[in-house]
């Protein structure tokens, strides 16, 4: 396959992006996308060019750090991470635009690679457990029914990639929240923290630029774990209770 590349390059945060044009003219479509960037950068190396930087770490859609967006789609035109797309999802001569997660709150370090560390922060505010659970038997002796205990796993799958922010029009993080406070809010665990999680990781959020919701629901079509957009509804329910303790 021939394929044109536009690759957002950047030196530093406070340098002057653009969109540079490339060319490879012998890609397979076995390649992930990744290892398609791999094979551009040997190319500029053995030019004397300066590599295209991007993030990457486990290359099995686990972690979530190769999020970019291509053709104006995070992660590209397949719901699946990154790492995990295949150049046989392009067309042979396809001109594919390659850009850095677009958000505010997500600032360009170098090229493609951006700081998604706002995230660990709204974790940081509130998206754990604190209180003592006791050992493991005692832990297994609280008996969780099944329904929850999905529901806790199903949202639990979050890896924090921030497609979702880069896909809301808003630059909003509700779905990442939801899916934390929906994960923690299905576990008895989960309970005597569950009014003041939302509200310290929501009064995070806003302290790190993120936008509104405004149920657009682009971020759970660009989900590569496809977490429902509903947790934004248990979000809500969970902010209102808050309010109502005055939290």
């Amino acid at each position: 396959m021939k394929i044109n590349l536009k690759i957002w390059r950047q030196a530093g945060p406070n340098a002057t992006g653009k969109l540079v044009t490339y060319r490879l003219d012998d890609v397979s479509p076995d390649m992930s996308f990744l290892e398609m960037l791999d094979v551009l950068n040997e190319q500029l190396i053995a030019k004397g060019e300066e590599p295209v930087e991007f993030d990457s770490d486990c290359r099995e859609g686990i972690c979530g750090m190769c999020g970019l967006v291509i053709n104006g789609e995070p992660h590209g035109p397949r719901v699946t991470t990154t790492c995990q797309l295949h150049m046989r999802s392009f067309k042979d001569c396809d001109t594919i635009t390659i850009e850095p997660l677009r958000a505010d709150p997500f600032p360009v370090l170098r090229d493609l690679v951006v700081d998604r560390s706002p995230l660990d922060r709204i974790i940081a505010a509130g998206g754990f457990i604190s209180v003592s659970t006791g050992a493991a038997p005692e832990a297994h002796a609280t008996p969780v029914p099944k329904k929850n205990a999905d529901r806790a796993f199903d949202t639990a799958a979050c890896i924090g990639c921030g497609a979702c922010v880069a896909a809301c029009p808003n630059a909003a993080a509700m779905l990442f929240i939801g899916a934390k406070v929906t994960h923690l809010g299905e576990l008895p665990q989960g309970q005597p923290e569950r009014a003041a999680r939302i509200v310290k990781m929501l009064n995070q959020h806003d302290a790190e630029g993120f936008g509104g919701c405004t149920n657009v629901g682009a971020c759970a079509d660009a989900c590569p774990k496809s977490i429902p957009f509903d947790v934004i509804s248990q979000l809500n329910k969970d902010l209102r209770t808050s309010l109502v303790r005055g939290l």
